[in-house]
C-alpha cells in the first residue's frame, strides 16, 4: 500500500472503552511519521461529540462500546462531520458488516490486526479507499439474512436494554399494543422462546 499523497498528517479520533487496548492503538499509531491522534474517548457517545468538536480525518471506532456502540456512533458521526470511519471488532458477527456498509462505513477490521497493517488501512481509507477485512468479508457472504423489518428490529435492540414493552413503546414513540405486535412477529419468525430469546439470536446474527 503507498503513503496518502499531498501535505499534512492524516488526524486520527480513537474510540474504545478498553484503555489498555485505546492506550497502546494510541501510542503506537502516534509514532507513526503521517499520522496524528487528535482525540480519543471510551464510548460512542463521547466520540461523536469529540468527532464534531475536532473535525478528524479517520474516526477509528471500537465495535462494542458503552453509550451508544461504534454503528450508532458512525451514524451520528458522518451525519454531521466530513470525515471517514474504520470500524475495529473483536468479535465479527456476521450481520454487522451490512449494518456498517448500509451506515457508509469505509473500513472494518479485527482488533487483532498488527498496528503497521492498520496503518496502512488508515491511510488507504484516508485516500478515498475502502477496505473490509477478507474473512469478514467471507463470513458476511455467507450469513443468513435477516428476515426482520426494521420495527421489529428497533422493538428488538430495546428488549435488551430496557424491561418492560412499555418502556420500548415510549422509546420508540409507539402504542403498548403495536409494540407487541412488532415483538411477537419477531419471536414467531426467529422461532425464539421469548422477546429476550429473540433479541439474543438477533443480536448474535448482528441484525441488532
Amino acid at each position: 500500500m503507498n503513503e496518502p499523497q499531498g501535505p499534512g498528517r492524516i488526524r486520527l479520533l480513537i474510540a474504545d472503552d478498553e484503555h489498555l487496548i485505546r492506550g497502546a492503538l494510541e501510542a503506537l499509531l502516534g509514532l507513526e511519521p503521517d499520522i496524528e491522534v487528535v482525540a480519543s474517548a471510551d464510548n460512542g457517545e463521547t466520540a461523536a461529540e469529540l468527532a464534531l468538536a475536532c473535525e478528524p480525518d479517520i474516526c477509528l471506532l471500537d465495535l462494542e462500546m458503552p453509550r451508544a456502540d461504534g454503528l450508532e456512533a458512525a451514524v451520528r458521526i458522518l451525519s454531521t462531520v466530513d470525515t471517514r470511519v474504520i470500524i475495529v471488532t473483536r468479535h465479527a458477527r456476521p450481520g454487522v458488516l451490512r449494518r456498517a456498509l448500509a451506515s457508509r462505513v469505509s473500513g472494518f477490521v479485527p482488533k487483532s490486526t498488527p498496528a503497521e497493517d492498520l496503518a496502512h488501512v488508515i491511510r488507504d481509507v484516508a485516500a478515498g479507499k475502502r477496505y473490509i477485512d477478507p474473512e469478514i468479508a467471507a463470513a458476511a457472504l455467507t450469513a443468513e439474512r435477516c428476515p426482520l423489518t426494521d420495527r421489529e428490529l428497533d422493538a428488538l435492540r430495546f428488549s435488551r436494554s430496557t424491561t418492560s414493552v412499555a418502556q420500548i413503546a415510549e422509546r420508540l414513540h409507539l402504542s403498548p399494543g403495536t409494540v407487541r405486535n412488532y415483538l411477537s412477529s419477531a419471536i414467531m419468525k426467529l422461532n425464539a422462546a421469548s422477546r429476550h430469546d429473540a433479541a439474543e439470536k438477533a443480536w448474535q446474527q448482528g441484525w441488532i
